[in-house]
């Protein structure tokens, strides 16, 4: 699981992002597109068309920071765009579901007690 801080916030780009690019053009998405701080401290992450590559990019105080997985198998689940530019906020276990590939929208729970004691 990964733990972010409570004051740092889960935003992720609605729609598919060209994943050529790097930090800089990443960064620049979120600043022009997103017209959010991308030295906020808070996290920006994105997903291909593919759907089995997702990028991160943060501020951590020091530099600009670059988080990438691909997927072997399956695809990351994420919502479609309405309006380029859109968001959608997540919490860190949200964030920890989607980076394992989990729908974090409506994870499977896989074990529940029949009953009690």
């Amino acid at each position: 699981m990964i733990l972010v801080p409570a004051r740092v916030k889960v935003h992720i780009a609605l729609g598919v992002t060209d994943m050529r690019k790097g930090l800089d053009g990443l960064a620049m998405l979120v600043q022009e597109v997103l017209e959010q701080d991308p030295f906020s401290g808070h996290l920006f992450a994105f997903r291909g068309r593919k759907a089995n590559l997702i990028k991160i990019v943060f501020w951590d105080g020091t530099g600009l920071c670059l988080f990438t997985k691909r997927l072997e198998e399956g695809r990351f689940p994420w919502p479609g765009a309405d309006e380029l530019g859109d968001t959608v906020a997540l919490t860190s276990e949200q964030l920890s579901m989607l980076i394992e590939g989990i729908d974090w929208r409506a994870p499977e729970r896989r074990w529940r007690p029949v009953v009690a004691g």
